[in-house]
């Protein structure tokens, strides 16, 4: 088979939840176990470092991967969703997997793995581990699709377990409660292997430290051992000026993830990096600020506060549930524009009301629908966002909603893409 024949049999024969849903979630952890024992336990030839949480995950794994790549080690990182190209998934030092790889792998895993009829997400995961495994890397950050008890990345024994927050998302798969969907990440906290919690939480502290306790898990709250003391925008950094409680020490970072929210983020990467350097890592304080300033250089990470141009000036962020798009809306306020011209999709399966709740009344709105088929219709999006006073038109696609935006922009305005990854990834597709 070609590149493009293997995708579109992965696409098309294997169920794959990030385009249509709950369907193809499958809660149990036998088929991955199965794919392994087919590729020979690749997953135990690898160290690995396990995040799991609501939002934050992704560019969590990012910014370990960069500072463990500063450091000198290679460092495999296996993320979902992708963006554009599938291939985002799977990357060591920051380059994606070959193309050839993939077609081989599943020209010789095929017919073993139809037997065992695992979905989209398992085999990836199986590919991740053998890619890794036959790579050689010193280390792999693994982060979590879904959830993570149940999750397939959950097989690993990381040398740290990283779980960024907790907030409404999925909840039909997840529940309905903090303490049902903390229950669900607390999942990944493996027998006396350490713990970081991003952000001590009322509603989940007492059940992260209950499960930690039971596995005999060191844990940690990052942002009882690291406060951030300021933040501020210099354009190309975001620069964070930190506290170590441990020592009263003042570090500043310059990131080059420039969202507000990776204030949050940042401060459980420096505490999961502290306990990697425990399990044996040399990482320097050097390493740390040098990598946090070019951790998109480093690996290849697109769609976090994303500039796409300068004229007009467009921001495309992937934040997708109700705590991102909350953090989104609270970043937006810092900035001084004239007109916001607000280009938005979501899927089908979040409690829209909520987060169209959250959206600035004084925007104009150009209601899109991604190129998946768990996306929202455009016209069921316009109708609900006319009950919160979002004014706006729709529009089939997000070609069609972007060029809408540009049409109307004027001097000192802003176009923001974001509601969904998958209007992201379409935007990011297009080559603005």
């Amino acid at each position: 088979m070609t590149y493009q024949q293997t995708l579109d049999y992965l696409f098309a024969k294997l169920p794959m939840y990030q385009r249509v849903g709950a369907a193809a979630y499958k809660a149990d952890l036998s088929n991955t176990i199965k794919i392994v024992e087919v590729l020979g336990k690749p997953h135990q030839k690898i160290k690995c470092i396990h995040v799991a949480g609501t939002n934050g995950k992704g560019s969590c794994s990012h910014m370990i991967a960069a500072i463990l790549q500063q450091a000198g080690y290679k460092t495999g990182l296996y993320t979902s969703p992708h963006l554009t190209d599938f291939r985002e998934r799977i990357k060591v030092n920051g380059k994606m997997i070959p193309k050839n790889y993939i077609i081989d792998f599943v020209e010789k895993y095929k017919e073993p793995f139809e037997k065992i009829e695992p979905s989209f997400f398992e085999w990836t995961v199986g590919l991740a581990f053998d890619f890794f495994a036959n790579q050689e890397v010193d280390v792999a950050v693994i982060e979590v699709g879904l959830g993570g008890r149940l999750d397939s990345t959950n097989i690993i024994t990381p040398k740290v377990s990283l779980i960024t927050n907790i907030s409404y998302d999925h909840m039909n798969l997840l529940g309905d409660s903090l303490e049902k969907i903390g229950s669900e990440k607390a999942g990944i906290i493996k027998p006396r292997v350490p713990v970081v919690i991003g952000q001590y939480q009322s509603e989940t502290a007492p059940l992260f430290m209950q499960i930690a306790r039971e596995n005999k898990s060191p844990i940690e709250f990052a942002d009882k051992v690291y406060k951030v003391l300021s933040a501020r925008s210099s354009g190309e950094f975001l620069s964070v000026t930190v506290l170590n409680r441990r020592d009263n020490s003042e570090t500043t970072y310059d990131l080059d993830l420039t969202g507000f929210y990776q204030t949050k983020n940042l401060l459980g990467v420096l505490n999961t990096i502290e306990h990697v350097v425990k399990a044996g890592f040399m990482i320097e304080p050097e390493h740390i600020k040098i990598a946090l300033q070019k951790v998109c250089s480093l690996t290849n990470l697109a769609g976090r506060w994303h500039k796409i141009s300068e004229k007009p000036l467009i921001i495309a962020d992937a934040g997708h549930n109700e705590d991102g798009i909350r953090q989104v809306v609270e970043h937006l306020k810092t900035l001084s524009f004239n007109k916001l011209h607000f280009v938005f999709g979501t899927v089908n399966d979040k409690e829209v009301s909520k987060i169209l709740s959250l959206l600035p009344k004084e925007a104009c709105y150009y209601f899109v629908k991604s190129s998946v088929p768990r996306a929202l219709g455009e016209k069921e999006l316009l109708e609900q966002a006319l009950k919160f006073k979002l004014e706006g038109k729709s529009f089939a696609s997000v070609k069609e909603g972007i060029s809408a935006a540009k049409k109307a922009y004027k001097k000192n305005d802003l176009i923001f893409i974001g509601g969904s990854t998958f209007v992201v990834g379409d935007a990011l597709a297009e080559k603005i």
